[in-house]
């Protein structure tokens, strides 16, 4: 009997899947409404006005950050480099819109939702007012919206886009950093 060769598999950037990165955001939402991080919020009313971050975890294959989101701060459409990522909203909720391929799609995110993301996923994130009630009645909108979000390996860049006329993805920049959803 031959035993197939195996050809060689794709180097990925990580060692780690959108699920593990999935799986991380999930534990550390947990630990923050546990009051794991409490530490990191005492004293510290979160800003309404502009968005605010703190590192939960880093190392050389993993950032997790808690981000806050607030009305009327998007983050433009970007992607995020070389690295894989993934969120899970902790409170209040997000508005993704992302590229398919053809055009923008949006989804509503609330609480305990969650989105991963790929080499080469392109989106924007905003807050959003949340969801309705059963009748259709929109909830009283939180003034704030925490999410965790992973990153692996930790961002190094993050590329910006706009939309053509011909409605094509086109990159307008891209910019070293350090720090998550700029």
């Amino acid at each position: 009997m031959v035993t197939p060769t195996l050809s060689p598999a794709v180097s990925a950037p990580t060692r780690l899947r959108v699920p593990d990165l999935l799986a991380a955001t999930d534990r550390s939402a947990d630990d923050v409404l546990s009051g794991r991080y409490d530490r990191l919020l005492a004293g510290a009313r979160l800003p309404t006005d502009e968005r605010w971050y703190r590192r939960l975890h880093g190392d050389d294959e993993l950032d997790i950050w808690l981000i806050s989101w607030v009305p009327g701060k998007a983050t433009e459409l970007h992607d995020h480099g070389g690295s894989l990522g993934a969120l899970t909203v902790v409170s209040g909720a997000l508005r993704e819109t992302r590229w398919d391929g053809t055009g923008l799609r949006d989804r509503e995110l609330a609480a305990g939702d969650q989105a991963g993301f790929p080499l080469g996923w392109v989106h924007d994130v905003v807050w959003a007012p949340g969801a309705s009630d059963a009748a259709g009645n929109r909830r009283s909108p939180a003034p704030v919206t925490l999410s965790v979000h992973a990153y692996s390996p930790p961002l190094s860049a993050m590329s910006y886009y706009r939309v053509t006329e011909r409605n094509t993805l086109r990159r307008s920049r891209t910019e070293l950093t350090d720090a998550p959803e700029e």
